[in-house]
């Protein structure tokens, strides 16, 4: 049953166009008919979670199997989360509005080991116990439940930090799923459904999910002593197998939010996993092979989700899109078939030795983006030891090549505190950034400007480093080291990552199923991933506290000060004896780890042999376009590396000249209705440019460096104001009969923004919003003290009408004070005919008013403290429609 939001869901939230769930593309299938009812999660406010690729490639595979329903939910704003307690609401999917535990299965990604007290607090939220074993408690209550013999739906983990290292979380879900999930999720709904028709226990249905490559079931395996963990069953594998999948670009098109996300355009993987071979890198171990998608799929699905969703911007995505060999030919390709509409292409951070003037070329254009190099490290010796395979030629060569492309700021990503690093190594950041600045001069040219991100280096699992420490007071000291340092260097703005949130995560990271009951008490503490941004010195307290109160705070320290230091083995001495006698030593790596049960395809022997390379600094080729590194990965389970050769770089066709032609005018009038009300101006903006297009209406664009559609809306609408009379003045550069217009707009335009006309008016008339005189609006008002009789709303009403004057204080945006007389404002004032189901304290009124834009005008507020002028009585404003909008001639 849908839980009644509309209560909750208003104007006084922050960002109410969040938890509509009507997304264009959002995919609404019948409840009644599926046979299993997902809902994917996102741990993280909307801006994030709707815009994640793997959320939505999910999401829309899931959808496309048959009998198989996929809501969506994420973690609300804190206002929204305050009212859904207070008036004990559950936690809702998007779509349906229905409650969590009315779904068969519940996934969460988990993609930041810090992230799993968002997960607690959406679980709290949507009443559902915390762990698998009080949910399995609460479900022996018996009685008939609609999803899987239980009262709760399973619960499950994916992303890479649950496929890492599960067991922190261990005690939170019924299963995780480990590695790609395409084809993995699918399987889960086919045993799911089986299980459900055949009336199968919880226990039993789990212990089928166990049976598929790449599902863990934690509560069929125990952890010993030193952490490891093992299967408490014969029925179980002991090593459960990461999933691989082959990326489907088709896949990425999906869900346009109204909302502005944080990832606000559309994203196309070109390449999964990546075999560089950085032994600080997670993602790079955790997602061999290497898998190239076909350049024409990519442009296929780049065309098609360009038309489909609207969007001005796409982005190619992958680990190291810069070894994706078709990058320039799709990139170039897309550029040109494109090359009229005003689209840009962004990348994520590429590998700066294959960064030259084809990729320069594809990124240029009137809106070039931002440019992103990782080099990691400051001195060859230190990118040697973790294997970046960047000399310092190609880092000066990339670079210079995107300063003589026109790029006058680079941002660049360092880590401090990697195995082996000195003192000299920290400085050698500085001084290679002055070095690359001073080598990037030239006449006529602004200094080359960077941004850096220096965060510190913190060991996972599954890679070489996994067995090595760092130190909080050597972050620290570090940090200072080149605070002072870069203090002497212009044109550099840094940034540095605080040292305890690096602290916390690498004692979660690599922690065992102990930590599951620290994560629960931080959260119980209030660090949720908000707190973090929110208030910083109270989300780590929190954790302190929660640690300390789990007796693991001696672990913590040991974290702090740095357990030990495989590079400097040799100058430490330290007896069985000591307080450090529990932690691994250089001689012991094969001592067991918390995660060993993972199969990840990469073999621990040669984890061990690579750490050993890195102390000699010896560097391991890609065996993308190299010899085999024999990491152990390629093979039946895991596949191998799929390198397409790529095809030749098409000629570039020009760059995009905006048409300025104003060849037809057009004026739009349209509504504003149901939830779209419920979003901003700004993004209403937004969805009128991305109709556009989608429409393929040939819009005129102003001149200048950043281009813009010719498309003026006439005025602001309050947010969660309704309308009947909104314009909208569009130009276009050749001629269309209005009639298709119409019908384009109607087509594209979401069923709650209504085009009630479309009119061509000459080229030199003035817009809209130079035209307005008056506004009519029916506006909803209360008053809070009393029942009051029709006929006495009627009095006041004549009241305000027979004076001349009604003063009202205003402020203006400077600050200063200023006497308006109302009345003069009022043209139209009168008592609408309320249903008799309204109460009498509820009136609706129409009124007109003076709207012009130097200011004079007349707002819904001011009608009612007229009201409280002439009766005295406090009143309030429940709804505002505004009827139509009145032009000037």
């Amino acid at each position: 049953m849908a839980v009644a939001v509309e209560k909750l869901i208003t104007s006084d939230i922050l960002k109410p166009g969040r938890y509509l769930g009507n997304e264009r593309l959002a995919v609404h299938k019948a409840w009644d008919t599926a046979a299993i009812r997902w809902v994917l999660t996102y741990p993280e406010v909307y801006e994030v979670g709707a815009s994640n690729l793997g959320h939505i490639i999910l999401y829309n595979i899931l959808n496309a199997q048959p009998r198989q329903l996929c809501d969506r939910a994420y973690l609300p704003g804190q206002d929204l989360a305050t009212k859904l307690r207070e008036t004990n609401t559950p936690l809702f999917a998007v779509e349906s509005k229905r409650s969590l535990t009315e779904f068969d299965i519940l996934g969460f990604s988990l993609s930041y080991e810090l992230g799993a007290t968002n997960i607690l607090e959406m679980l709290d939220l949507a009443g559902i116990p915390l762990t698998w074993k009080e949910r399995q408690k609460a479900g022996v209550a018996g009685g008939e439940f609609p999803n899987l013999q239980s009262q709760f739906p399973l619960v499950f983990a994916g992303g890479q930090t649950a496929t890492s290292n599960p067991e922190p979380y261990a005690d939170f879900f019924d299963f995780i799923a480990l590695g790609d999930g395409e084809e993995l999720l699918p399987e889960i709904g086919l045993v799911l459904e089986e299980g459900k028709q055949a009336g199968l226990s919880r226990e039993d249905i789990l212990l089928d999910l166990a049976q598929i490559p790449g599902v863990y079931v934690p509560q069929f395996y125990d952890m010993a002593e030193d952490g490891s963990v093992h299967p408490c069953r014969t029925d179980v594998p002991k090593r459960i197998l990461r999933r691989v999948a082959t990326p489907i670009p088709a896949y990425s098109i999906g869900l346009v939010p109204y909302v502005e996300t944080v990832h606000d355009r559309l994203t196309i993987e070109i390449r999964r996993g990546c075999t560089r071979g950085c032994r600080f890198c997670q993602p790079g171990m955790l997602t061999r092979p290497a898998r190239d998608v076909e350049p024409d799929k990519v442009v296929e699905a780049i065309e098609q989700g360009m038309r489909a969703t609207g969007y001005n911007e796409f982005s190619l995505l992958s680990l190291s899109c810069s070894d994706y060999l078709s990058l320039p030919a799709v990139g170039m390709e897309i550029k040109n078939r494109l090359k009229n509409e005003n689209i840009s292409l962004t990348l994520p951070s590429q590998r700066v030795d294959r960064f030259d003037e084809n990729i320069a070329n594809i990124l240029g254009g009137t809106r070039q983006s931002g440019l992103t190099f990782a080099p990691e490290a400051g001195t060859q010796r230190m990118r040697d030891i973790v294997n970046k395979g960047l000399t310092n030629e190609e880092l000066l060569r990339g670079v210079k090549t995107a300063w003589e492309q026109g790029w006058d700021k680079i941002k660049l990503y360092f880590m401090i505190g990697l195995p082996g690093e000195t003192d000299a190594d920290v400085l050698g950041i500085a001084e290679t950034v002055s070095w690359l600045q001073r080598e990037c001069r030239g006449k006529g040219r602004k200094p080359l400007n960077f941004n850096l991100t220096i965060s510190n280096f913190t060991p996972k699992p599954h890679t070489p480093f996994q067995w090595h420490s760092v130190s909080t007071t050597e972050f620290k000291r570090k940090q200072n080291l080149l605070r002072q340092e870069f203090r002497r260097i212009k044109g550099v703005k840094v940034n540095f990552t605080d040292v305890r949130i690096s602290a916390m995560e690498d004692f979660v990271g690599r922690g065992d199923r102990n930590l599951s009951k620290v994560v629960r008490r931080a959260w119980e503490l209030g660090a949720g991933m908000d707190s973090w941004y929110e208030n910083l010195d109270k989300a780590f307290s929190a954790w302190e506290d929660a640690i300390a109160q789990a007796d693991l705070d001696w672990k913590y320290r040991q974290i702090e000060n740095g357990e030990w230091n495989l590079f400097h083995a040799q100058d430490q001495n330290r007896s069985e004896d000591t307080e450090n006698a529990q932690f691994p030593t250089p001689h012991s790596l094969d001592t067991p780890l918390p995660w060993d049960h993972i199969d990840t395809g990469i073999d621990k022997k040669w984890l061990q042999e690579d750490l050993q390379r890195a102390l000699e600094a010896a560097i391991v080729p890609d065996c993308s376009f190299e010899g085999c590194s024999h990491c152990g990965v390629c093979g039946t389970d895991f596949g191998h590396n799929v390198v397409i050769e790529p095809p030749g770089i098409p000629t570039f066709t020009g760059e995009f000249v905006p048409n300025t032609t104003k060849a037809q005018r057009l004026r739009v009038w349209f509504g504003k209705q149901g939830n779209m009300a419920l979003v901003s101006h700004l993004d209403l903006i937004r969805l009128f440019d991305r109709v556009v297009r989608r429409a393929g209406l040939p819009i005129a664009f102003t001149g200048g460096f950043h281009p813009m559609p010719r498309i003026s809306l006439a005025t602001a609408l309050a947010l969660g104001a309704t309308s009947s009379g909104e314009i909208a003045d569009f130009e276009l550069t050749v001629p269309v009969s209005v009639d298709i217009i119409r019908e384009k707009l109607v087509r594209e335009m979401p069923t709650d923004i209504p085009i009630y006309n479309v009119e061509q008016i000459d080229l030199k008339t003035p817009a809209a919003t130079q035209l307005l005189e008056t506004a009519e609006y029916l506006i909803t008002v209360a008053a809070l003290e009393e029942t009051i009789p029709i006929q006495q709303w009627q009095e006041w009403i004549d009241t305000i009408k027979a004076k001349d004057e009604i003063w009202y204080e205003h402020t203006t945006k400077s600050g200063k004070s200023q006497l308006i007389n109302l009345r003069d404002r009022l043209f139209e004032l009168e008592l609408v005919e309320t249903p008799k189901s309204i109460a009498e304290s509820i009136s609706v009124i129409r009124y007109v008013g003076s709207y012009r834009q130097d200011g004079f005008l007349l707002r819904p507020e001011q009608i009612l403290f007229m009201l409280g002028i002439v009766a005295n009585v406090e009143f309030q404003l429940l709804h505002i429609h505004r009827n139509r909008l009145i032009l000037g001639v």
